[in-house]
């Protein structure tokens, strides 16, 4: 399983979504979404994160306003490793192992 958890104090709350394998998850600012936040610069639905079976992380921009990032460089779709920063508006999400799964 991985976490996505939220960076520095640009995030009012510690933020910190479950990402199981094989579960397709939405980013976003409206209720609709998986990973609901309420931030800045944030799209009603953002972007979308895919965990496979095999243990990969995908990340795809949902044609948001401001883009998605990963690493600082905007992206339309790439895979994750772990201890990347994906942007979401101003919220930064590391990618994590579970060190509990």
């Amino acid at each position: 399983m991985w976490i996505l958890r939220a960076l520095g104090a640009d995030s009012s709350e510690t933020l910190a979504f479950r990402l199981r394998p094989g579960y397709v998850r939405t980013a976003g600012r409206s209720p609709r979404a998986d990973f609901v936040m309420d931030a800045p610069l944030v799209s009603r639905l953002h972007c979308r994160f895919e965990a496979d079976l095999d243990g990969s992380v995908v990340v795809q921009d949902l044609e948001s306003t401001n883009g998605t990032y990963v690493n600082g460089g905007q992206i339309q779709r790439v895979a994750l490793s772990e201890g990347d920063v994906v942007g979401v508006g101003r919220v930064n999400l590391r990618l994590e192992r579970d060190s509990q799964s």
